[in-house]
């Protein structure tokens, strides 16, 4: 759980700090590696799999959104200016490592997960935006974060009860 949670952290890092830099596409490999190290450490890749294109599909429209609606700005994206950056891309395959791991304790804590997502979402952006990889224009990016992060933990947390590749396959996913 500890290494899943510095791995993840070290997937962050290398997302936010290479953009910043100039370089989105270091993150891109860092994470790379931390996913197939999540995966090999997984009982059930398919299913993990599952869980990670869900929060990939699903994270890729929030920051889309939030980039379209101008509550965003990425000082370096990888490829075109309209589209969500590849390294915020990678920073969401990142989070979905950590579901059934190193926050697998928040899943049916419903509130507890509001609160994380309320709090750390915003938390994490404003960090990328002390490093220089995003800007956050206004106060209102910080609300919709929050909300929007609000929402988004506790469903990803429930997607990941039923798709949890670290369970053993005669277990069943808890309802």
């Amino acid at each position: 759980m500890i290494l899943n949670f510095i791995l993840f952290q070290v997937a962050w890092f290398a997302c936010v700090a290479g953009a910043a830099a100039g370089k989105p596409f270091l993150g891109v490999v860092v994470t790379f590696f931390v996913l197939l190290w999540h995966l090999y450490q997984a009982k059930q890749c398919k299913i993990e799999l599952k869980l990670i294109l869900s929060v990939l599909i699903t994270g890729a429209i929030f920051d889309q959104m939030m980039l379209s609606f101008h509550f965003i700005e990425y000082t370096h994206h990888g490829w075109g200016n309209s589209v969500v950056p590849v390294w915020i891309l990678a920073l969401w395959l990142g989070f979905a490592t950590t579901l059934n791991v190193s926050l697998a304790w928040m899943q049916g804590k419903t509130i507890v997960a509001v609160l994380f997502g309320a709090v750390g979402g915003p938390l994490a952006y404003l960090g990328a935006q002390k490093l220089g990889a995003v800007v956050l224009p206004s106060f209102t990016s910080y609300i919709v974060l929050s909300i929007g992060w609000a929402v988004l933990t506790p469903c990803f947390l429930i997607i990941a009860r039923h798709f949890n590749g670290y369970q053993n396959s005669s277990q069943e996913s808890k309802p």
